[in-house]
């Protein structure tokens, strides 16, 4: 989110990524629903318990033969809707724009990006960082040379560039609505120096004005909170049949979460956030006073 190795509408690449989650959640309950276990199901395609997974998540592409074969294990028998899934196989492989940056962006990471760029709404909490999504260029530089110190000057510009495409998605015509929660924390931690967390002060308080943004500090003096565990985001998307994602950011790998009853849990937490934190409007007079004294 803000240290990655580091719409509404679903054309395009974004919309592949959500068709290729939409795909593996059908399997996924098919498969549950015959009682099949991912092991007999994954032999069933000459694969392991694992690529039915990864399938089931997403995380991979498809391909129409292991699909019809799966269909046939699960006894999907109406070509009506065998039709509907093997359909959705060649719209849910098609590369993101993200894919051109497989150098610096690790495979774990793209899932969330395509999710972020077909989502309609986007919740967010952030203890350590300002979110990605609204990070200044010299405010990411930092980050990226923070977190990877041994990465060249190549490899910095590219996460650089990276970032600031997804950012891209808050200003498009079709673009999610977004609510972040911001620890306080994040606002007194200095990355790149004075001078850099000035702008990047500035350029909350202006990206706060924003239609589609809705940005709320979580003060200090509110104490203990709902976000003891850490930063974590929640997706929402267009297609009904697409449940929310709660995206959790580790170092070296992600964990997203879709069923039912982990969802409400971080639902329930980031209504807490919101309620505890300071309203929009109170939260731009603490920016305006930060970015003074800064």
């Amino acid at each position: 989110m803000g240290s990655e190795q580091s719409g509404r509408g679903t054309d395009g690449a974004s919309g592949s990524m959500v068709r290729r989650i939409l795909l593996g959640s059908q399997l996924r309950r098919l498969r549950e629903s015959r009682g099949v276990t991912r092991e007999a199901a994954g032999y069933a395609i000459r694969a392991s318990e694992s690529k039915i997974s990864r399938m089931e998540l997403g995380r991979v592409s498809f391909k129409a033969r292991d699909i019809a074969d799966l269909l046939t294990l699960y006894g999907v028998a109406d070509q009506d809707e065998r039709d509907a899934l093997l359909s959705l196989v060649r719209e849910a492989n098609a590369a993101g724009w993200w894919h051109s940056y497989g150098d610096v962006l690790p495979g774990w990471f793209q899932t969330y990006v395509g999710l972020e760029g077909a989502a309609s709404l986007i919740r967010s909490y952030e203890v350590q960082f300002v979110h990605g999504l609204l990070q200044t260029e010299d405010y990411v530089h930092a980050v990226v040379v923070r977190g990877q110190p041994d990465a060249s000057p190549v490899e910095v510009e590219r996460r650089v560039a990276l970032r600031l495409e997804r950012q891209k998605l808050l200003t498009a015509e079709n673009g999610p609505d977004f609510h972040l929660v911001l620890d306080e924390a994040a606002l007194h931690r200095p990355y790149g120096g004075a001078e850099v967390m000035r702008g990047q002060l500035l350029h909350l308080i202006e990206a706060s004005e924003r239609p589609n943004l809705t940005l709320q500090v979580m003060p200090f003096d509110f104490g203990g909170h709902a976000g003891e565990s850490g930063a974590f985001s929640l997706l929402r998307f267009p297609e009904s049949d697409l449940s929310d994602v709660v995206y959790l950011e580790q170092l070296t790998s992600a964990l997203y979460l879709d069923k039912r009853e982990e969802v409400a849990h971080y639902e329930r937490a980031m209504r807490r956030l919101h309620d505890g934190s300071l309203g929009p409007s109170a939260s731009r007079d603490l920016l305006h006073g930060i970015h003074q004294r800064a």
